[in-house]
This record gives structure tokens, sequence and C-alpha cells, in this order.
């Protein structure tokens, strides 16, 4: 998942509040690893994390056959989030993949999802706004659920607009309700250091659904892949630094984290920050800092021609 196939990718959320989350990103590894020994692997552990942590399977079990074929094509199938925050338990999230039986076939398997979840009125406005007419430049990229003890589902459908600006962004925002569009026009002229079109890894959208939701989503986050955008991790980190202060954010826990994990100067490298996110909405409107753990390469600095 990670750029040197690192098989983990953390992540520090922060609220508005200034509470913080950490999040681990990750795959499940079969003895021999492959897609399908890897979805194996995930499928043993499963219940073994719902009966030690009281999560519901139901939403699992309602999708699964859709996601896990027995054949799955692409670089992944199923992969995990952690969430662990101070006081609390940790809470879980699958991610499948839409194009796991072809790209073809991916809009129909998103709309199949959120109708068996509760949310069939939801895939016309996804389709309608978030994906721009004619071609295939927006692409489904994750349909996550969340595993937790409460009744109520929550999904998240991820899009990736390739060749995207910040009109496209504003467009996928309009399938959520009440999203502020001055704070994403914001976002991505100091997360993308005011770039036009984002021409190198796409611009990423998601849209949260939540009991109650019918057409719109509750939620709307924008994940910016500023490796692509910038010389090395020193600028990412300004970018980053930038937006928390923006927000009124303290920059303190970011640089502790980074710190743990960073075994060489910043300026030395790009991608120890991949991404950085803005959330709008409910559940947890906030900022999030990606970061990778460059366990087995580091990409050397981008000339600044190439950054632009």
């Amino acid at each position: 998942m990670a750029d040197d196939h690192t098989p983990v990718e953390f992540s520090l959320a922060v609220d508005h509040a200034g509470r913080p989350a950490v999040r681990l990103l990750l795959e499940t590894q079969g003895d021999r690893a492959s897609v399908r020994a890897n979805v194996c692997a995930a499928r043993d552990l499963l219940p073994r994390l719902a009966e030690r942590y009281g999560f519901s399977l139901a939403p699992f079990e309602a999708v699964a056959d859709l996601f896990l074929p027995a054949d799955p094509q692409g670089g992944f199938a199923w992969w995990w989030s952690v969430v662990l925050r101070p006081a609390a338990p940790p809470a879980f999230k699958i991610y499948f993949n839409p194009e796991v039986r072809g790209r073809h076939v991916a809009a129909g398997l998103v709309a199949a999802g959120l109708d068996r979840l509760g949310f069939g009125g939801a895939f016309g406005t996804l389709k309608r706004r978030a994906l721009r007419p004619g071609g295939d430049l927006d692409r489904y990229s994750f349909f996550s659920i969340d595993l937790h003890t409460q009744p109520d589902p929550r999904v998240k459908v991820y899009l990736s607009h390739h060749d995207g600006d910040l009109a496209q962004l504003l467009r996928a925002a309009g399938a959520a309700r009440e999203v502020d569009e001055e704070q994403v026009r914001e976002f991505t002229a100091i997360a993308g250091g005011n770039q036009g079109r984002f021409t190198g890894r796409p611009l990423i959208s998601s849209l949260s659904f939540l009991a109650g939701d019918t057409d719109r989503a509750s939620g709307f986050s924008v994940y910016l892949p500023v490796r692509d955008y910038v010389e090395d991790d020193e600028v990412a980190l300004d970018r980053a630094h930038a937006l928390l202060a923006r927000h009124g954010l303290d920059r303190a826990l970011l640089d502790r984290a980074l710190s743990a994990l960073a075994r060489r100067p910043l300026n030395e490298g790009v991608g120890l920050i991949p991404h950085l996110s803005l959330r709008t909405g409910r559940p947890h409107a906030g900022l999030t800092v990606y970061l990778s753990a460059e366990s087995y390469a580091v990409t050397p600095p981008r000339p600044e021609s190439l950054a632009s």
C-alpha cells in the first residue's frame, strides 16, 4: 500500500478540538503473500477480532460476496484500518477494492454495496455530482465499512480524480450536505502549493454516509498526494504545519510522530509524508497527515521543476 510496498501506513488525525487519533492502514499477509492469500488470512482474523472487541459482522456479511470474488483482480482486495484514540477501544474499518472484478463493473459494485447497507438512494447523486460526465478520469478507489458495536453502518466511498483540479473537488463536494467550499479551496491551495491541475498522482475525495442519509452524504473529505507536488519532505512538512496553524491546531503532535518514524533528514527524500487530508462534516471534521515508514526504500528528492 505504501510506495515501497510496506504493508502498513500510519496517519495522525486531529479534530477541530485538537483531539488526536492514530490510524494504521494495513493488509493482512498470507503465508505466501498474494491478493487471494491475504484475503484468506484476513477472513481468518476477522471473527477473532469481532469476538475480542464486540463489533458486529453484519455490514461485512452484507457485502462480502460483492467485493471478495474467488479470483480477485487488481493490487488488493481487502485492507484494514485500526483507529486508536485516548481512553477508547480500537476502532476497525475494512476497505474493499471496487475494481476487484474489473474496472468496468466497479460502479455496479458500489451501487449494490450502498443499496445493501441502506443507502440505495445515494448512488444516483454520487454519479451525477462526483463524477465528470464522459471519459474515465474519475474512478472508484475504495468502498469502506466501519466495524463497530452500533447497529447503524457507516459507509465511505472514495474516488480518484485523475488530472483533477479544485473545480472537480467542489463538484464532488456537492454530493454531501453543507460543505464549506472555502475550506476546500484553502486546503487545496496550501497543501497543493497553489497547483492548478494535479497531473501526477490523483486527488482523492470521499463521501461518508451515516444513518439517516438518503441521497446526500453527511461527510466529505479531500486527500491530496502531497509527495507528488513537493521537492522533498521538508516542504511537505511546511505545508502540514501551515494547515495546522490555519485551523488553530498544535503542531507538536505531528512533530513527535514524525521524529519517531524519520530515519533521515527530511530534505533527503520525498514520501515520508505521502498525503494531507481535510475532513468536513460528520462524524470527525479536522485534518489528517499520513506518514510512511519507508521500510524498504526512500524516494529521492524531486527537482523543483517536476514538483510544480
